[in-house]
């Protein structure tokens, strides 16, 4: 749910992050944060604790355009990869106005690709919302290592509804700012 400052004349949107443990949602956010203008973003926050980490920050993208008269801001997410932490995971979804599911291509994460897709369609049930009509993207990250996935075994195995997808390499940067614009544009839309 996009919230709006009336005083800063801003809709605040929440994208989170989603996937596997070591899939690349951390590189993503720490990517996006290391290339966004420094006038234009708040501070990386990390929650962790013993066990887990969350990052989050927020910036403001230029190109985006207002939405009748406001700016977007946008609260990037990301949630603990292993499911075992599925509190924290389904308390960042929470409000949440769009999504990217990164997923792991090599062939010995596909089990937990899928399990963890089971688990976003689960936590996202216990808020009454539906991935149908959620903006959403996935990003088939880690294409530079050996023995992946081919994007359409990944497709058929986690997109079943047929979404914008996208091959990543995000420690360098590749997909990482394609998929985020597709997502942020996605959710600029349902705003209008």
């Amino acid at each position: 749910m996009s919230m709006i400052n009336y005083a800063s004349r801003e809709i605040n949107c929440k994208i989170v992050y989603y996937g596997t443990g070591l899939g690349g949602k951390t590189t993503n956010l720490e990517y996006i944060y290391s290339r966004v203008n420094p006038d234009t973003k708040g501070k990386m926050i990390s929650l962790a604790t013993e066990t887990e980490r969350t990052l989050f920050f927020d910036f403001l993208p230029i190109d985006l355009g207002e939405v009748r008269g406001f700016k977007t801001r946008f609260h990037l997410y990301t949630v603990p990869g292993q499911v075992c932490y599925n509190a924290s995971r389904r308390l960042i979804l929470k409000g949440v106005d769009g999504l990217i599911f990164v997923a792991d291509s090599q062939a010995s994460r596909a089990e937990a690709n899928i399990e963890s897709m089971h688990n976003l369609y689960e936590n996202l049930e216990t808020y009454g919302y539906d991935l149908s009509t959620i903006p959403f993207a996935i990003q088939y990250n880690k294409r530079d290592m050996p023995n992946i996935l081919s994007p359409e075994e990944l497709r058929g195995q986690i997109n079943p509804l047929g979404v914008p997808d996208f091959e990543g390499v995000a420690v360098d940067g590749t997909g990482v700012f394609e998929t985020l614009s597709c997502v942020s544009k996605l959710v600029v839309a349902t705003l209008a």
